[in-house]
Order: structure tokens, then C-alpha cells, then sequence
């Protein structure tokens, strides 16, 4: 029977323990003093990673939990999941809202119940594929700035204890709109550094994860489709467990302005291809290489009960904003690398100059309003505040393949 979490462990991360368990373990009675009874707010947490935030922030038995998120369905289902679970302790005060965190009742609920102690955000756009054409770009720019701007501004007014929001690899030296938008997202929670504490932490890729790559391997394999992948794209990864260790540890343990990552060497990367041949290994099956995404749609769907060659399709990246590996640190930033056992900290981070800033978001927002207004005018608004920020583009979305 193939099961998804040993999968990962063995052929993955190559991990049987998460590499957090010990900084988890020596900070138990730490986080238990910061959690327990408090009130929590999580944003986004229907996700892969906030949900593996909420599974690991349960144990600590926080007095509330409100869940806020605009996937209804999944949303039900991570409620039947923890009432599922053996030992999951639920709040009696656990509500999980289907709503969008920039709607007016969102601003309404926030103010009735009076703030909350903790606020963890994990609504973003975190796909390339969305900076396809001005309108998914635009989508992208408002939910990952402007909305999350409001939010801000309506958590200054009933300040948390804590606020941790994701960040990603992508941000170090960005060369996609995703990642240029999640690096001036650090330097948005930054500038409310001065109404309440703020952490984030930039991620490897989540193994299986919602919407991800090897996630839609599994969908192929149950609809008995081919699978693609890029050859030549190397990236880390860590498990949906992990990813939820390092928020938390990131949430509740760091200092101001710190940016929490995985302490991952470049021997753990992994390239797609990779995964997938070995998941269908996993399955029973032996990949069966094919020259196009037409060969391999036109075998797949001639396949036989008790063939074991499965069509697969790999090729060389050719879409936009897309690195051949990631990093997490960029030029310039400095690293404590000793504190924790398997996350490094990106320290020394300033308030960054809240007149550029938010003079960048008002021009940002000035252009998206407007009914004319194309990428390649966003992508020079982007490079302007960002100069460190190298955009690749190929005219190729992942839209375009399988």
C-alpha cells in the first residue's frame, strides 16, 4: 500500500525524523509558555502549510482558534481531518471561517473578537504560473501587497503578540514577479516592525503540496494520465510536517524582523524527473520516456490493465522566472547560523524606508487600477523599487505544458 508521508521520508527529503525535531524538543517548555491559552489567527489555513502550522501549534493548547480561509472544501475537510485524528486537541473556541481576509466581514469578525494574541498568515500566491498576463500578475500583486497592506493596517489598530507571514526562496535575488512580490512583502511587515513583532521564514518546496508539481503526479497516476517534468530544475525540499515546524518556530521563537530558512545543503536538492520516476516506482511501475507531450498523452491513453511501462516526458525549462536551483540568502544579509540546530536566521534587518515603500504600493496600485496597463509596465515598477530584481522571461508560462 503506497503511502504518501513514508514516500516522502525515503525517497524525498530522505529524512525518517524531521530535521526541526530537536529545536522543536529543546524549545517545548518556551513555546508552551507562549501558546497555551492564547488566541490564534490563522490566515490561509486550509493550505498545506497552514495546515501543518495548525497541526503543530494544537498540541501547545492555545485557548482559541479561528481559521480563516477562501477554500471552502478544503477548509472542511482539515476540520473533519482534526476531529478525525487520535489525541488532536481542538480548542472549544475553534471556528474556521470561508472567508477572504480582505473582505468586510473579515474587518468585522477581526474587531468583535478584539485581536488576537497570534496571527499567522499563509494567503499568497505562490505559483510562477501566476504572472502568466497582466491580469493573474495583477491578482498575485494585490493578495501578496495591497490586501496584505490592509491587513497590516488593520492589526496596528488591535496589535497581536506575534505575527509570522510566509515568505519564500524565490525572494533571495529574485528573477519572477512571485518572488519580487514576496521580497517586498518582507519589507512590508517590517515597516509595522515598530506596532508589533514580525517573523518570516523563506521555504524549500513542500513536498506534495497543494497545487505543486509532485502533487499533480498523483493526480495523473489516478486519472492514468503522463507525467511531465523539467530535467534540469533542482530544488529543496522539505516535508508538509517540517513546513509547519519551521513557522512555528519562526512564529513563536524569533526576534523582530528575523527570517527563519531550512539549513539545507546543495547534495539535498532534488530535480522533479527524479520524484517522478521514483513514485512510479512506488506504484509499481517503470517510467517509459517519450520524445513529446504528444507521444506521451497518445500512450497514455491506449494504456492496458497490467501494462507497467508509464509514459512520462521530461524536458529542459524553458518558462518564465524559473532559477535552475534556489537560495535563501541573498547578497549582503547576514546569517546566524549556530542559534537553532537546523534553521538559520537572517538577522540585522531594518526598518526599511517606509516613504519608498509606501509610495511604491500607491504607484503599484495607481497602475493595476488602470485598464491599459501591461506587464511589462509592472515588471519595470517591480525593478525600480527592487534593483537587485533580474526578471526571466521566456514568453513560455507553465500554462503551456502539460
Amino acid at each position: 500500500m503506497f503511502h504518501l508521508d513514508s514516500f516522502i521520508a525515503e525517497e524525498v527529503t530522505h529524512r525518517s525524523v524531521s530535521m526541526f525535531a530537536e529545536d522543536v524538543e529543546r524549545s517545548r517548555d518556551a513555546l508552551k509558555a507562549s501558546i497555551e491559552g492564547k488566541s490564534v489567527l490563522v490566515i490561509g489555513g486550509a493550505g498545506s502549510i497552514g495546515s501543518a502550522f495548525i497541526r503543530t501549534i494544537l498540541p501547545f493548547k492555545p485557548g482559541a482558534l479561528v481559521v480563516v480561509d477562501t477554500n471552502e472544501n478544503g477548509l472542511a475537510e482539515l476540520t473533519r481531518d482534526l476531529r478525525s485524528t487520535k489525541g488532536t486537541y481542538i480548542p472549544e473556541d475553534y471556528i474556521p471561517y470561508p472567508m477572504d481576509f480582505a473582505s468586510p466581514a473579515f474587518e468585522k469578525m477581526f474587531r468583535r473578537r478584539g485581536g488576537f494574541d497570534i496571527v499567522a498568515n499563509f494567503s499568497a500566491h505562490k505559483h510562477v504560473r501566476s504572472e502568466k498576463d497582466i491580469y493573474s500578475m495583477e491578482a498575485l500583486l494585490r493578495n501578496n501587497l495591497l490586501h496584505a497592506r490592509e491587513l497590516l493596517v488593520l492589526l496596528s489598530e488591535l496589535p497581536p503578540q506575534e505575527y509570522f507571514c510566509v515568505s519564500t526562496d524565490k525572494a533571495a535575488d529574485p528573477v519572477n514577479v512571485m518572488g519580487a512580490s514576496k521580497r517586498i512583502m518582507e519589507d512590508l511587515i517590517f515597516c509595522y516592525s515598530d506596532r508589533f513583532p514580525v517573523r518570516t521564514a523563506r521555504f524549500a518546496n513542500v513536498a506534495f503540496s497543494n497545487g505543486s508539481l509532485p502533487d499533480g503526479f498523483l493526480h495523473r497516476l489516478q486519472k492514468h494520465q503522463p507525467l511531465s517534468a523539467p530535467s534540469d530544475v533542482r530544488r529543496y525540499f522539505v516535508s508538509p510536517a517540517e513546513a509547519g515546524q519551521i513557522c512555528l518556530l519562526s512564529c513563536i521563537l524569533g526576534e523582530n524582523r528575523e527570517i527563519f530558512f531550512p539549513k539545507l545543503n546543495e547534495v539535498q536538492m532534488m530535480t522533479f524527473d527524479h520524484i517522478a520516476i521514483k513514485l512510479l516506482e512506488a506504484h509499481g511501475y517503470e517510467a517509459r520516456e517519450c520524445d513529446s507531450e504528444a507521444e506521451a498523452v497518445e500512450l497514455a491513453a491506449v494504456m492496458q490493465e497490467g501494462d507497467r511501462k508509464y509514459p512520462v516526458y521530461f524536458s529542459k525549462s524553458d518558462t518564465s522566472g524559473e532559477k535552475p536551483a534556489e537560495e535563501f540568502v541573498a547578497g549582503g544579509e547576514a546569517a546566524d547560523m549556530e542559534r537553532f540546530e537546523a534553521l538559520g536566521v537572517i538577522t540585522g534587518k531594518e526598518i526599511p524606508d517606509k516613504g519608498k515603500l509606501f509610495r511604491f504600493l500607491n504607484r503599484l496600485e495607481d497602475v493595476l487600477d488602470r485598464e491599459d496597463t501591461t506587464k511589462e509596465e509592472v515588471v519595470e515598477l517591480l525593478e525600480e523599487y527592487l534593483p537587485n530584481f533580474r526578471h526571466i522571461e521566456t514568453g513560455r508560462s507553465l500554462d503551456s505544458k502539460m
